[in-house]
This record gives C-alpha cells, sequence and structure tokens, in this order.
C-alpha cells in the first residue's frame, strides 16, 4: 500500500509542476550555489559519541583542548561524549559577509548518535582551499519519534539551521555586464530556439540567440541594467517539451513518473506474473500462469483485470495493476525496468 501512496502522490503533484517561465527551464551561467565542507567535533553527548577506536577523534580532541591551553595525550582521553563530523554547506550565489546558511552535519566515526550534541566551531573551506564560513551551534536530529527518541538510521545524521557565518565572498559584478547567458537544465534544440523567439519577441530586439541546444546568448537592451534586464527576461513564458522521466528510487521504493507516460504493446514474465499489454484493445490483462490465446488471455483464478479507456495504457494504470496483483515493491521496478530494455516505455527512466 505504501508504494501505491507514494506513487500517486507524486504523480499528481508532477501533473501541476510543468512550469512554463524561462527561469523554470535555465539558469543564468554563473549564477549558482558553491558548495563548502569541514571537519570538525561535536560535544555534549549523552555516552553516544566515538569509541577508542576512533583514533582521530581523540587526536582531534586532544589538539582542540591544546588551543585552550589543556595539554592531555590523546591515549588518556576515555570520553564518549564527543564525535567527529563531516560539516557541508552551500554558499549561496550573492552571499555577503554575515549572511547565514544551513549546515549538514554527518558522524564519521564509530558515534550511535548525534542527539543533543553541539557543533564546535567548525571552519568550512571551498575547493580552492579558502574559508568561507564558519560554523557552530547546537545539532537538529530528523525523523525523531513519538517518545523524543531518533529513528535507528539518522541519528548519525543532523542539520543546524542557519548555522553557518559568511565570512568571505565570493566576487561577481553582474550590474556591469552586457552579456549574459542561460543555460537549459534540461539540453533541448527546440527549446533553445523557443526561449530564443520569445524573448526576442518580448523585447522587439534581438536580445537573445541559442548557440547550440543548451546555451542562449543573452545581450541586455541599452535602457535596462543586466539585473533588470534578467529580472524581465525569466519571467517571460515560453512554451518547451517537457521532458517525460520516469524517477525509481530503490532504496525507498518509491516512483515518480508523469501522469501520461504510455506503453507499447509488450508481453512480459517475471516470476510468476505474466503481462499482456496491447492498446489496441484498449486493455491490459494481468494475472499468474496465463497462457496467451488467439482472441485474448486466459487468465487464472487470481486474474486482475484493468480496462483502459481511450485505448491508453499508463505507467500508473500498470502500476495500479500490479499492486492489486499483490506484487511487492522489488518486483514493480524490475518490471518497469525490463519494460524499458524492451523499448516499451519512450520516456526516460533514472534509477538513484
Amino acid at each position: 500500500m505504501q508504494i501505491l501512496i507514494k506513487f500517486f502522490l507524486f504523480v499528481f503533484l508532477l501533473s501541476f509542476a510543468f512550469g512554463e517561465k524561462v527561469s523554470e527551464v535555465a539558469n543564468v551561467v554563473g549564477v549558482r550555489d558553491n558548495q563548502l565542507i569541514g571537519y570538525g567535533l561535536v560535544v555534549g553527548l549523552n555516552g553516544t559519541g566515538d569509541g577508542s577506536s576512533s583514533k582521530f577523534t581523540l587526536q582531534s580532541l586532544s589538539n582542540m583542548l591544546q588551543t585552550v591551553n589543556v595539554k592531555i595525550s590523546p591515549n588518556d582521553i576515555k570520553s564518549k561524549n564527543v564525535a567527529a563530523v563531516m560539516v557541508t554547506a552551500k554558499l549561496p550565489a550573492f552571499s555577503r559577509q554575515g549572511d547565514k546558511t544551513n549546515v549538514s552535519i554527518s558522524s564519521i566515526g564509530d558515534a550511535k548518535s548525534l542527539e543533543g550534541g553541539t557543533l564546535i566551531l567548525t571552519p568550512l573551506k571551498g575547493v580552492d582551499g579558502n574559508i568561507y564560513a564558519l560554523s557552530q551551534g547546537a545539532i537538529t536530529i530528523g525523523g525523531m519519534n513519538e517518545k523524543g527518541g531518533g529513528t535507528k538510521n539518522h541519528t548519525t545524521v543532523g542539520v543546524i539551521f542557519s548555522g553557518a557565518t559568511i565570512e568571505r565572498e565570493i566576487p561577481y559584478d553582474l550590474y556591469h555586464q552586457d552579456y549574459a547567458q542561460l543555460s537549459l537544465k534540461s539540453s533541448n534544440f527546440k527549446t533553445a530556439i523557443s526561449i530564443q523567439d520569445e524573448l526576442n519577441g518580448f523585447f522587439g530586439d534581438k536580445v537573445a540567440i541559442a548557440t547550440d541546444a543548451r546555451t542562449i546568448k543573452l545581450q541586455k537592451p541599452t535602457t535596462l541594467s543586466m539585473v533588470e534586464f534578467l529580472a524581465q527576461a525569466l519571467e517571460v513564458n515560453v512554451k518547451y517539451d517537457k521532458e517525460e522521466k520516469i524517477i525509481i528510487d530503490e532504496r525507498t521504493a518509491t516512483i515518480v513518473s508523469g501522469i501520461n507516460i504510455t506503453l507499447d504493446p509488450v508481453v512480459i514474465t517475471h516470476g510468476e506474473i505474466t503481462i499482456k499489454i496491447n492498446p489496441q484493445n484498449a486493455d491490459a490483462q494481468i494475472g499468474k500462469d496465463s497462457v496467451d490465446m488467439k482472441d485474448g488471455m486466459d487468465i487464472g483464478t487470481n486474474e486482475n483485470m484493468l480496462n483502459i479507456q481511450n485505448g491508453k495504457i499508463t505507467v500508473a494504470n500498470l502500476t495500479r495493476a500490479l499492486h492489486k496483483l499483490g506484487a511487492k515493491p522489488k518486483d514493480i521496478i524490475a518490471i518497469l525496468q525490463n519494460i524499458k530494455r524492451a523499448g516499451a516505455i519512450r520516456a526516460t527512466l533514472e534509477v538513484i
């Protein structure tokens, strides 16, 4: 039942998520987040920190204590109230000194839980080795149960909301630029040309030119600044072909699909399940121990028949029928993957 609820919830959401603004199908090149990373210590744990086998934690704690004039050998430290963690964050575009950003905390030792811990001042660096932010604060653990305890799979991962303060800025002078570039989120020649034509028609001048299937070069009008120009350009409505895609998360058994992704005729057998999809007869017949007959399919006692209107058989219909038949999530995922390999699903199938 769980996979069915997840599937139709996401199908419902996706059917309304189709956007038509330029900002929803393209990004401005250069306007982006940057990843930050740091190594730190979490203290204040109630005996759920790293054990003596995590030598790096003991050495790090010894080094930290020396900075406050407390000299102690790592071999003399027996505390389990400390955990070594990796701290990650995003440096948002146009961030300024003093701005805040969220940080994620992940244990790298053998700590059992980070619940109730506090991250000690940790510098966050970019790929160039420079420090861009400093992080510190109490950790919030997600996935709390009704009694206040963390769930078994998530207590070694936490978040500090607005837990990092930006200390170094990345200079980017957008205001004085005369040119900018848009990069499509998905390469498509038709979409690139559509954006080009819509922008040129909106501004009444040749301000955009598609240079390839993913890039549109922009030249701002002389009457507008680049900020004003992009603010208007990104709000222009554009017609584009939505890429049909099916997302499968094998870890959580979640299937996300567009609502109108159809299936071509195919016959597939998976274990005790045999599926015959024939849109010409406007029905999908699914059963156990099935035998293909001239005039249709002879379904056994555990039959499950799904009548499809207008001769369309969609991924949503197939998934619902398989669920009624009692197929397990892993079986449904395997069936969709094999139907894709057979060429009966024309949408992109992405497994994460």
